[in-house]
């Protein structure tokens, strides 16, 4: 304490003058030590009170103590008395258990009270029919609330009572069938006033108020179940199929029995091979009785459903879909026995069946628009309830693909099947076997087998299992062809073979170029089809809904065998995302990989064409370039006629085009032409234009431009014109320069003098006369040429422009002119 009160004052009193505050400080201190005493006074009292409130609390606790321990006591003493047991655990049990007997009888208690307002509710709506419908419809839907607010709580109970519940429904839906049978009476009473079911257009006027009373009567009755069916349903799609109304259950109950009476048993009508006669009966129904619905169901539709959830429902607010809803039942019903009486050997019994199931759903879809959820989701039909729903997809698919198969093998093995049919097709196209047509024309039918299927997966398996399979199988039996002619074209092939002369000549000439054209055409032809197809709707939709679900990859099914392979069979684009930005195009079809196979075919089978033909060509070319009189001919004796060794030439390529121009068509002909001419070009260069041994006069390089130019119009004469030309433009360019005359054999055009008049009587112009110097120009003689391609290049290129030749290079130029007699000496 010393030491803080000397650090205090060395604090307070640091210089002399801090001494006149001594008074000061004195004062404040005291005033401190004033105020700790107070403080010091309260914590001490408040110490105190807090000592005696905690004696009193603990004098409590024991007190409170003591008396429980003496009712506790008394409590075991008297539970033991009650339950005449030794220890108190024992005694708790025994009341527990009493306890929980008494619960049970109280929930049971309750369960009878239930029971008694379900029977009085019963007895009350039962007691009302006939006297007030209104009267008899108000305890039945007391009783419907009754049920739909017991189920939640029998959720939260953890399902505890399901006997009481089910007891409850079942007394709810016999009242609900008392009621509609009720209701359903009356209304039939009505239909037998106005004749039903004989065909009228409206209700007569006697009986508007009592049919409209009738058939709103069960349409009240049934709208409440209805719209807690649609609030109970998350979300609608094509497979949830609404109810039927039950007025209009009434309203086909009697063409049912007609129905019945008409397609069961032995009446003619009902006949196994003919399912066409009852779905015709249904479509006929619906024809008949339109006016009437629309006239005398509709308003009252309307009437009732308008301003309701059920109003967007087809099925309920559109009077003609709501007949057929009520008709498709006995349809099913009818379907499914037709098809279980469907002999196993029989197997075109069902396939008829499911044609024709389909072709009535695509009727009632096309022509009544019957879509009985909503118009944005397609009604899936009778078939998908035949094909997917009594699983006989895989019947009808093994049906149609032996079908389909059969078909396919009587094709190709038709008499004239591997013959060039030049009737079906355009004349400037390429002509397919009639095998090839038959195959396209039987796979259109197998779409048109499955082209209105709802089902996603049992298209997808029939493109690929039916579809591309033949696809496969004919491109296999035309690669086939193709590889045999190849194998039975060589010597090699022709011995193991064992081939007679006659073989071996169906394998030469015009017989061998028909062969490939029945490859070639087919394939073309079947590419030229899958394009087509590819740009069909139908495969559009296809591929969009394929690239949909494989681009999720889970929602691929199992039975289509797994992205990978749908791969393999259809496009490599399936599953991948193509589109690259806005606007871009996705790429890809069904047809791909079958297309691309065709494709290679066709190309392989046009190279082997075009080899076939340059190689007799070249052939039959060969006696002409081993002529060696070129520098020897004179000008008496050629320039007049085509060489003699051209003509074995001219003849095969007569026959060889004329049968080309007719079994190909113009493009992949000139394709080909295009080929022919480019062989014919090397071999007349490297072996008669340029060839070291040969040299031409002016009579040699005439005859030699006769010869070639009577080629190209012999080609041109099948191919058009010009095509020759285009295909042999260097050799025809240097056959020109070759055949160069000298300076003084040119031939000038003299202008007309003044006074004179031109052929067709006027004057010569200015452009006539700038025309004549350029020809004059033009028209170098064959040693001015000779001087500027020898010069150097660029006066070469000069020189050879004024010629016009484009196709030649200074080179090429000099390698010409080099033959000419006149210039090597």
């Amino acid at each position: 304490m010393d030491i803080r009160v000397q650090d205090y004052l060395d604090d307070k009193l640091q210089s002399l003058a801090d001494l006149e505050t001594v008074d000061t400080l004195l004062e404040t201190v005291k005033h401190q030590q004033e105020l700790l005493k107070r403080q010091l006074l309260d914590a001490r009292r408040d110490q105190e009170i807090a000592v005696q409130e905690a004696d009193e609390h603990v004098r409590n606790v024991r007190q409170l103590g003591s008396q429980f321990q003496k009712e506790q006591a008394g409590v075991d003493h008297r539970l033991l008395m009650v339950t005449q047991s030794e220890t108190s655990d024992e005694a708790v049990r025994k009341f527990e258990a009493s306890w929980e007997k008494l619960r049970k009888l109280d929930i049971a208690a309750g369960y009878v009270e239930l029971l008694k307002e379900v029977d009085v509710l019963e007895k009350e709506s039962t007691d009302q029919l006939g006297k007030s419908d209104e009267a008899a419809l108000a305890p039945y839907r007391r009783l419907q609330h009754l049920v739909t607010s017991l189920q939640p709580l029998h959720e939260a109970a953890e399902n505890a009572a399901p006997q009481l519940l089910h007891h409850i429904e079942q007394r709810v839906r016999v009242l609900r069938g008392t009621i509609r049978q009720s209701f359903a009476q009356d209304l039939e009473r009505t239909l037998k006033k106005m004749g039903w079911p004989k065909a009228t257009e409206t209700v007569p006027i006697a009986l508007e108020n009592e049919w409209a009373k009738n058939v709103g009567r069960l349409l009240d009755l049934q709208k409440p179940e209805l719209e807690d069916l649609e609030h109970g349903i998350s979300e609608r799609t094509s497979s949830y199929e609404p109810p039927s109304l039950l007025p209009l259950g009434v309203l086909v109950q009697p063409l049912e029995q007609r129905f019945q009476y008409h397609f069961s048993g032995n009446k003619p009508t009902n006949r196994l091979d003919k399912p066409e006669y009852f779905l015709q009966h249904a479509l006929d129904l619906l024809s008949t009785y339109s006016d009437f619905l629309q006239n005398a169901l509709q308003p009252l539709l309307l009437q009732h459903f308008r301003g309701s959830g059920l109003a967007f429902t087809p099925a309920y607010i559109d009077a003609t879909s709501a007949f057929i809803t009520a008709l498709l039942p006995l349809l099913r019903q009818k379907i499914f026995s037709r098809a279980e009486q469907i002999p196993a050997d029989q197997p075109q019994l069902l396939s008829h069946l499911v044609h024709e199931v389909i072709n009535f759903d695509t009727t009632l879809q096309n022509t009544y628009a019957y879509a009985p959820v909503s118009p944005a989701t397609p009604w899936r039909g009778l078939a998908y309830y035949l094909l997917d729903t009594r699983h006989y997809f895989e019947k009808w698919l093994g049906a149609e693909r032996d079908f389909a198969l059969s078909r396919y093998h009587s094709i190709i093995e038709a008499p004239e099947a591997g013959e060039l049919d030049y009737d079906s097709v355009a004349s400037d196209t390429t002509k397919p076997t009639k095998m090839a047509i038959n195959v396209n024309d039987l796979l259109e039918t197998i779409t048109d087998r499955y082209r209105h299927l709802s089902s996603f997966s049992q298209k997808i398996r029939f493109l690929i299992e039916v579809q591309i399979a033949i696809f496969d199988m004919f491109h296999d039996l035309l690669y086939s062809s193709l590889e045999a002619y190849l194998s039975m074209n060589t010597f090699v092939g022709r011995t193991a073979h064992s081939m007679s002369r006659d073989e071996q000549a169906e394998l030469q000439g015009v017989k061998g170029l028909d062969r490939l054209c029945r490859v070639f055409g087919s394939a073309e032809y079947l590419e030229r089809a899958m394009g087509d197809w590819s740009d069909d709707v139908f495969f559009l939709e296809l591929w969009d809904e394929l690239q949909d679900r494989a681009i999720t990859r889970d929602r691929i099914s199992n039975k289509l065998g797994g992205l990978q392979e749908i791969q393999q069979k259809t496009s490599r684009a399936v599953g991948t995302d193509e589109d690259d930005g806005p606007g871009s195009e996705t790429q890809g079809a069904l047809f791909d990989e079958t297309a691309a196979s065709y494709h290679s075919l066709r190309v392989r089978s046009e190279n082997i064409i075009v080899d076939c033909l340059t190689h007799n060509v070249r052939e039959a070319l060969r006696p002409y370039t081993r002529i060696t009189t070129w520098a020897s001919l004179s000008s008496s004796t050629a320039g007049g006629s085509i060489s003699a060794e051209l003509d074995p030439a001219l003849r095969l390529l007569t026959d060889y085009l004329s049968f080309l121009s007719k079994a190909v068509g113009k493009v992949p002909l000139r394709r080909i032409v295009r080929h022919l001419c480019h062989s014919i070009q090397s071999l007349f260069w490297d072996n008669v234009l340029v060839v070291r041994s040969h040299s031409f006069s002016t009579a040699g390089a005439a005859q030699l431009a006769t010869d070639v130019h009577a080629l190209c119009a012999y080609i041109d004469r099948y191919v058009g014109a010009g095509q020759a030309q285009a295909g042999m433009r260097k050799l025809l360019e240097g056959v020109t320069l070759l055949s160069l005359p000298v300076k003084g054999e040119i031939q000038r055009v003299q202008p007309g003098r003044a006074g004179e008049e031109a052929d067709d009587g006027a004057a010569w112009d200015d452009d006539a006369q700038e025309e004549v110097h350029a020809e004059e120009k033009k028209a170098m003689g064959l040693f001015e040429v000779e001087r500027l391609v020898y010069m150097d290049n660029t006066n070469a290129r000069y020189a050879l422009e004024q010629l016009a030749l484009e196709a030649l290079s200074e080179s090429d130029a000099r390698a010409v002119l080099e033959k000419r007699v006149e210039l090597g000496s």
